[in-house]
């Protein structure tokens, strides 16, 4: 509702026409009051702006600032003000061209008093209904800020589930402000104990520990744009902008064990353009599932080599000590549990590192063969080549690497 009269600007340079003008409405009664009179063009945009005007009454025929460019002005500086014409006969058509720039009404001189009032009622009819507009749209608008995380966790399982196309989910990201374009890269994290319903805790303890889970996410990607939610198995997934590197969304499996002492899986994969995001959540999914059947000892040395990769005298011995087993029962767990030495595990995260370094920067062979832990770049191209089926140069010329999926990706 609004309780203060809507503020009026007369302008024309006869102090006579004013007069008549106010003199002719019972302002009151249609909840406006005059709040200044002017005399020029000038003097008419500057009281408007200063009064915050919501309607004037403006002569075409002014000094200083006629009142065609006073009605340009006006709208550029108050587009909301309402404006009514009052002109002479022989300024008719230039009143027609003045419609152009928004005008509400024209009236000839003098103004028949009953038709000024009822055009003047009219518009404050409009403003009122306007302005009951403006309050019910900004009501809906906050609405939905407040229904934001929701409408967000909606949409992205319809996203993943593959029901939204490419220019539905671009238009959708604009308005759950999330980046429009394409994100590079989609976690799910799993916690067996919540959803084998085995749980020893209470419900409220258990979405405690989730809710919990949610906020350590949160925080080890807060450098990336992202949005966190649940899918349907109630899982804990994340779409990540501007990153592609699985170890990115490893780093919170790390976090969840170490500071909530929870076993949980976690699996990222990379996401090939926007219609990728189903295909990248399905293959993460089913990597959590994997993830469970592999021991706290192997997730431990598989994250101390994902951290420390680049180190070129790192060693089955030194992670062995790092984790606290023997050097032969983690050997002996590594072939049983992943299928593989530690060694070819070591080369693939190696090599998995140096594509993405040969995709997304500049570096020469030489400085990538250092970054991913080789002292020689012969070395790392013999690595490479096994791995990936092309030599490092060929790969960054668009040669195909036939093995480019194999190499293991942290997460």
């Amino acid at each position: 509702m609004h309780d203060a009269p809507w503020k009026v600007i007369i302008a024309d340079d006869e102090p006579i026409i004013r007069e008549g003008i106010r003199d002719a409405v019972d302002w009151a009664s249609l909840g406006l009051a005059v709040a200044a009179e002017a005399e020029d063009g000038e003097e008419a945009l500057e009281l408007a702006v200063r009064h915050s005007a919501d309607l004037m009454l403006v002569d075409l025929n002014m000094p200083i600032l006629n009142g065609i460019d006073l009605i340009r002005e006006l709208k550029e500086r108050l587009p909301q003000c309402r404006i009514v014409i009052v002109t002479g006969h022989d300024e008719f058509g230039y009143a027609q061209q003045a419609i152009r720039y928004g005008v509400d009404e024209y009236i000839l001189k003098p103004a028949n008093p009953g038709l000024l009032t009822d055009t003047l009622r009219k518009i404050a009819f409009d403003l009122k209904l306007s302005k009951e507009q403006e309050k019910h749209l900004a009501l809906a608008s906050r609405q939905i800020r407040k229904n934001i995380p929701l409408l967000r966790e909606r949409f992205c399982n319809e996203w993943i589930e593959g029901a939204v196309g490419l220019e539905e989910a671009l238009e959708q990201l604009a308005f759950l402000e999330l980046p429009r374009r394409a994100p590079g890269l989609i976690g799910v994290l799993r916690w067996p104990e919540a959803d084998s319903g085995t749980s020893a805790r209470s419900e409220r303890g258990r979405q405690l520990m989730l809710f919990a889970m949610e906020n350590i996410a949160d925080e080890m990607l807060e450098k990336f744009p992202r949005v966190l939610f649940r899918d349907s198995l109630g899982f804990l997934c994340a779409i990540v902008w501007d990153t592609s590197d699985p170890a990115d969304f490893a780093a919170v499996e790390q976090a969840v064990n170490a500071y909530l002492k929870l076993q949980v899986a976690a699996q990222a994969e990379p996401i090939e353009g926007t219609g990728g995001v189903p295909a990248a959540y399905r293959k993460a999914r089913s990597g959590v599932y994997k993830e469970s059947a592999v021991s706290p000892l192997v997730r431990r040395a598989r994250h101390y080599i994902w951290e420390h990769y680049g180190d070129s005298r790192l060693s089955l011995e030194e992670t062995a000590l790092a984790i606290g087993v023997s050097s032969v029962y983690l050997s002996r767990l590594f072939k049983q549990e992943l299928g593989t030495t530690f060694v070819a595990f070591l080369t693939q995260t190696r090599v998995s590192k140096a594509i993405q370094l040969l995709n997304a920067t500049s570096l020469t062979v030489a400085e990538i063969a250092e970054a991913v832990g080789y002292e020689s770049q012969h070395y790392f191209s013999t690595a490479f080549k096994k791995a990936a089926g092309v030599s490092p140069i060929r790969y960054r010329k668009g040669g195909s690497a036939e093995g480019e999926g194999s190499p293991a990706k942290p997460g």
